[in-house]
């Protein structure tokens, strides 16, 4: 989609490991794609739907 400004997690190593790139700047959808692939698609993605996984993520890695 024209005009995604992708960015990586802070936590995502330079190793060429398993990242995942995000684009949140567009109005309606979220963006999600594979670093290592970012030809290979893209999922699109509701606000409110990926702010509830983010949160999810969040609570199980402050448990752990």
């Amino acid at each position: 989609m024209t005009g995604a400004r992708w960015r990586k997690s802070t936590k995502s190593g330079n190793n060429g490991g398993s990242c995942v790139e995000v684009a949140d700047n567009l109005p309606g959808v979220v963006l999600v794609r594979d670093t290592k692939d970012r030809d290979g698609g893209t999922l699109h993605i509701n606000p409110t739907s990926w702010r509830s996984f983010v949160d999810s993520v969040k609570q199980i890695d402050t448990a752990g």
